[in-house]
């Protein structure tokens, strides 16, 4: 990677806002798989205390009926750069809704744990694969001086997901009393997932393919065609060009991530992929209700809580877009994890008492990680490898990413019925300071610069 940006990373300097607004409209449909990441993945946070009654679930099985989703999202994250590299960005997120739909449908149906854990492993693939796919695919179309502002589009959908299921739960959860909710009210959270799955794939529809993958696949015409759309006629055929040139240089399988100039961005994507998840984050929003429920609220006020930490983690990804492309990678990710371990020590502090100390810690932590690590590791992620070994590297770092969040998912019950809240909360605090450290110590800036630019 470079350490200083060029003249040449924008390809675009002066594009028409006509050009942009198609570039965001590409984005924001493309987006639309990290809206049923969230939504998918935080549907949990709801069902999860019905389900352990429905089902009689002890620490562990709760853990599993949680994490089973997740077991499903390394494979598909493993499989998701393969499945993109051989038929198309485009092409593969409209499988990804299909399965999206089928796998809410089939967990709200399910009679065992078994089927419900078998379901949501089916989902889980689809979110894997998704998790690649959609951020690779704004990367490789957006302008670079746009670009971390575009990626970041990606993590406002998650979070946004988040928030409205969130939401539906809440209304669900109220739509019944508690034994309705046990036997019946869990499963309409599930089938919901379905709604927002078909909008996705019909959406999909009418977006156009990444033009790096049609360079790469010898369609030069058709990539210029959306290149010139994206940028206007003079700057497409210089990323064309670039593109192309990029491409000659080398080609090779799963051993060229081990080339030299490979192996580093490896280490870094999939280090940074495992500390997004180690801070915990996801232990806070699946497991939300039952952690304020522990802290003394009731079942209502605890989703009520929960709807707050949705509506905080939105306000802050605003925050992360409005800075991500001015000041920088780097000085996000620093600033958001030291202070999440900060707020983590907070909310630490506080349980005992509960109380608003508590929730400003429990939110000030989900502030910080909505205006740094969550989105800014997605986007270094779809940044940092060369166009020949981009599926292929991503698959990796998402592969772990999903890995880390498996062992949070599955763990967080355990940890809180032996270590307490405040131990387990403390396991992520530590974590946190290891993220800005290892970021201090390792990772470059790469804002303004083209994807070409960064890798050489």
């Amino acid at each position: 990677m470079t350490s200083t940006p060029t003249p040449s990373a924008n390809f675009a300097p002066t594009a028409p806002r006509s050009h942009m607004r198609y570039m965001i409209i590409i984005s924001l449909v493309a987006a639309l798989g990290g809206f049923l990441f969230g939504y998918d993945t935080a549907v949990i946070s709801g069902a999860i205390g019905f389900l352990q009654e429905r089902f009689h679930l002890g620490a562990d099985l709760t853990g599993w009926a949680a994490s089973s989703l997740l077991v499903g999202c390394i494979f598909g994250a493993a499989g998701g750069g393969l499945l993109g590299d051989r038929f198309g960005r485009r092409k593969s997120l409209i499988a990804c809704a299909f399965v999206f739909a089928l796998s809410g449908i089939a967990s709200a149906m399910a009679g065992s744990l078994a089927g419900f854990a078998w379901a949501r492993f089916m989902g889980g693939l689809a979110i894997g694969a998704a998790s690649i796919l959609s951020p690779m695919y704004i990367a490789e179309m957006a302008p670079a001086r746009f670009r971390g502002r575009l990626v970041s589009l990606y993590q406002l959908a998650i979070v946004m997901g988040i928030l409205i299921v969130f939401f539906v739960n809440l209304l669900i959860q109220r739509a019944g009393s508690h034994e309705w909710n046990v036997t019946h009210g869990w499963r309409w959270m599930l089938a919901s997932l379905a709604v927002p799955a078909v909008v996705f794939g019909v959406l999909l529809l009418f977006v156009p393919e990444s033009p790096r993958w049609l360079v790469k696949r010898g369609r030069n015409d058709t990539a210029l065609g959306i290149l010139t759309r994206v940028n206007g006629a003079e700057a497409a055929g210089a990323e064309l060009s670039a593109i192309g040139a990029s491409l000659s240089q080398k080609q090779g399988g799963w051993g060229a991530l081990l080339a030299r100039g490979c192996r580093w961005p490896l280490v870094i994507g999939c280090l940074l992929a495992v500390f997004q998840q180690f801070c915990g984050i996801n232990a806070i929003m699946y497991y939300a209700p039952e952690i304020f429920k522990a802290a003394g609220s009731s079942t209502d006020t605890a989703f009520v809580q929960t709807v707050t930490v949705g509506i905080i983690n939105l306000v802050f990804t605003f925050v992360a877009i409005a800075l991500v492309d001015r000041a920088g990678r780097k000085p996000l990710l620093v600033a958001g994890s030291f202070l999440q371990a900060l707020m983590l020590g907070v909310a630490i502090v506080a349980f005992q008492g509960g109380g608003i100390l508590l929730q400003v810690g429990i939110l000030g932590f989900v502030a910080a990680f909505a205006m740094s690590t969550g989105p800014v590791v997605w986007i270094i992620i779809s940044e940092i490898f060369p166009n020949h070994i981009r599926g292929r590297a991503m698959a990796v770092c998402t592969a772990c990413l999903w890995l880390a969040c498996l062992v949070v998912a599955q763990t967080f019950p355990r940890l809180l019925a032996t270590l307490g809240p405040g131990g387990a909360l403390g396991t992520y605090a530590v974590f946190s300071v290891a993220c800005g450290v290892f970021v201090l110590a390792a990772v470059r800036e790469t804002k303004g610069r083209s994807l070409e630019e960064i890798v050489e």
